[in-house]
């Protein structure tokens, strides 16, 4: 009797993991649940690629203020021809006169920013091919204004803004839609810093240099008539 149950107990034991075996196996051979689509990645955040960077926190200050980094959100994510920036390191902002940010009202401090955003996508390799001089977001290109030339000297990248002239250091990030280059100076346009530069003297005005000309001609005629008056009187009194 006892080995009957235990024959029944072990086809009992059996027959249960045959059909959980079973069980699993079907289970396993449905066709999953489609996974979601990934979420598209969104247009790349030039603050936070400069706070990975480091080094970047003056330039990355001024990005967040002026809301130049918003404005670079919005347009990466709307337009195909990408961005290319220029990126001082605080030790460029350092180097800058005392107070020359400080003494900028928000309108030049934006001008400032954008003056260091070229409207396109450059890779370096073609900065050798760009025209001169290069177009900002900062506005007008024209000399007194915001211009930018580049030169290019085998690898060698220089930025000249007429006041300013620096090489590319290095290349920050880039994906074929934005570049970010590291600059140790400041790009300083002549539209904001020219202006402090002292003034040469003004020249005096013709009208005045004729005036006084004459004035010394007169001076020297009248002096001149006073000495032959002395020497005349002179003779005179002798003659006695």
């Amino acid at each position: 009797m006892a080995i009957k149950k235990q024959s029944l107990y072990l086809i009992f034991t059996v027959s249960f993991l045959f059909f959980f075996h079973l069980h699993c196996s079907t289970t396993s051979a449905q066709v999953p649940a489609s996974a979601p689509a990934p979420t598209p990645a969104g247009p790349p955040d030039v603050a936070k690629i400069l706070g990975k960077a480091r080094q970047y926190g003056i330039f990355i200050r001024l990005l967040k203020s002026t809301r130049v980094s918003y404005r670079l959100l919005g347009e990466l994510n709307n337009t195909e021809d990408g961005k290319t920036i220029f990126a001082p390191t605080d030790k460029a902002f350092s180097s800058l006169k005392s107070g020359a940010l400080h003494s900028l009202n928000d309108e030049q401090r934006v001008a400032l920013v954008l003056y260091h955003v070229l409207p396109t996508y450059v890779p370096l390799s073609q900065f050798l091919i760009v025209s001169n001089p290069m177009k900002t977001e900062a506005g007008d290109s024209g000399d007194g204004e915001f211009p930018l030339n580049v030169t290019t000297a085998g690898k060698t990248v220089t930025l000249m803004t007429g006041l300013t002239k620096t090489n590319v250091a290095g290349t920050i990030y880039t994906d074929g839609k934005l570049a970010i280059y590291r600059v140790d100076q400041v790009l300083q346009p002549l539209q904001i810093f020219g202006a402090n530069s002292p003034a040469p003297a003004p020249a005096p005005a013709p009208g005045k240099s004729l005036e006084a000309a004459e004035n010394s001609e007169a001076l020297s005629i009248t002096m001149h008539n006073l000495g032959l008056s002395a020497v005349c009187a002179i003779t005179l009194a002798l003659s006695l």
